[in-house]
C-alpha cells in the first residue's frame, strides 16, 4: 500500500498535470471551441429527436467514445481533463482509489448512434483518462435514432448529419429529389426542411380549394417549386441578395424572405410586392462590409446556426 502522504501527493500532482493538459487543449483550440467541449446531452437528445429508449445492461466502454455528459459538460474538457478548480477535492479523491485498488461502482451512461454520455460518474471517467485507462464498466442505457453517429463528432458535425438526414427525407416523402437541380435547396440549420414540409403542405391546401380531387404530395410539392420557390430564389439572385448573408444559402433566405413577405402582407395587404419584401429583409438584417467590417467577417467565417 502506497505512503498517504506520497498518495495525497501524487493525485495532487494528477489533477495539476490533468487540468493543465485541460488549458494547453483549449490554447491549441481557441478558434475553434467546439473540438474542445463536451457534449450536452440534453442539446444532442433534442438535437437528434431519438425515439425509443432501452436498457443494454452492463459493459466495457472505450473511454474515448464518451463525447458528452448529462450535467457536467461544462466542468470538463472534450477530453474529459478537469477545467476547474473547484474539482479538484472529489478527483482527487477518486484518484488515490486508483492508486489503492479500490474497486469503484460501475458509472452509468447514455448512449446515442456510437455516442455516449455519463450520467453518473464524470469524474471516474476523467480520473481513467488521465490514468492512461482504455475502458471502464459501465451500465448502459441506450436512445435509437436512425442517424450514424460517431463518437469523433462534434457539435457541427452533429447539426450537419442533422441536415443532411432531414433533407434526404424530405425530399424523398416529396419526390422533389426528382425534380431539382444537384446542389439546390440545401439549408444551413436543423429543422427548416420540416419547416419547407409546412410550406408545400400550405400549397397543396390552397391547390385543393379548387379541385374535385385531392392532389398528391408530390404534385403539390412540384407546384410549390415552379411556382413559389424558383420565382424567389430568382430575385435573390437578380438582386444578388445571397452577398449580404455570408454562410447562408438560398433556401436559407428563401424561408427568411416568405416570413417577411407574408408579413408585410398582414400589414400592408396582399397586394404587397414579393421584391420589396426581399429588399427590406436585406435592408434589415443583412450584413454590409462597409456598413459594419467586423459583424461581415464573423457571419462569413463563423455563422450562427
Amino acid at each position: 500500500m502506497m505512503d498517504k502522504n506520497l498518495m495525497n501527493s501524487q493525485a495532487s500532482s494528477d489533477f495539476n498535470r490533468a487540468k493543465s493538459r485541460a488549458l494547453f487543449n483549449t490554447i491549441m483550440n481557441i478558434l475553434k471551441p467546439e473540438r474542445r467541449q463536451l457534449l450536452s446531452f440534453y442539446d444532442v437528445k433534442s438535437l437528434i429527436k431519438t425515439s425509443s429508449e432501452s436498457y443494454r445492461g452492463m459493459q466495457a466502454v472505450n473511454i474515448d467514445q464518451i463525447a458528452g455528459s448529462e450535467g457536467r459538460y461544462s466542468d470538463f474538457n472534450k477530453a474529459f481533463f478537469p477545467k476547474k478548480e473547484h474539482l479538484r477535492k472529489r478527483w482527487e479523491s477518486i484518484d488515490k482509489a486508483y492508486m489503492g485498488d479500490v474497486n469503484l461502482p460501475p458509472i452509468m451512461l447514455y448512449k446515442i448512434g456510437d455516442l455516449y454520455f455519463v450520467r453518473d460518474g464524470n469524474h471516474r471517467v476523467s480520473v481513467a483518462k488521465a490514468q492512461g485507462v482504455y475502458s471502464i464498466d459501465a451500465e448502459v442505457t441506450e436512445l435509437s435514432t436512425e442517424m450514424e453517429l460517431t463518437s469523433k463528432m462534434d457539435m457541427m458535425d452533429l447539426k450537419r448529419t442533422v441536415i443532411e438526414y432531414e433533407r434526404n427525407l424530405i425530399l424523398k416523402q416529396t419526390d422533389l429529389d426528382g425534380i431539382i437541380e444537384e446542389g439546390e435547396i440545401f439549408f444551413t440549420a436543423p429543422g427548416r426542411y420540416e419547416e419547407m414540409l409546412q410550406h408545400i403542405l400550405g400549397h397543396k391546401y390552397f391547390i385543393n380549394m379548387n379541385q374535385e380531387e385531392e392532389i398528391l404530395l408530390p404534385v403539390a410539392a412540384r407546384s410549390w417549386y415552379e411556382n413559389l420557390y424558383t420565382p424567389i430564389v430568382k430575385v435573390i439572385r437578380d438582386s444578388n441578395l445571397l452577398s449580404r448573408f455570408p454562410g447562408r444559402t438560398e433556401a436559407d433566405l428563401y424561408i427568411w424572405i416568405v416570413k417577411q413577405w407574408h408579413y408585410m402582407k398582414e400589414k400592408y395587404g396582399p397586394e404587397y410586392p414579393l421584391e420589396a419584401a426581399a429588399a427590406k429583409y436585406t435592408q434589415e438584417f443583412g450584413y454590409s462590409f462597409f456598413k459594419n467590417p467586423l459583424k461581415w467577417l464573423q457571419q462569413k467565417f463563423n455563422p450562427v446556426e
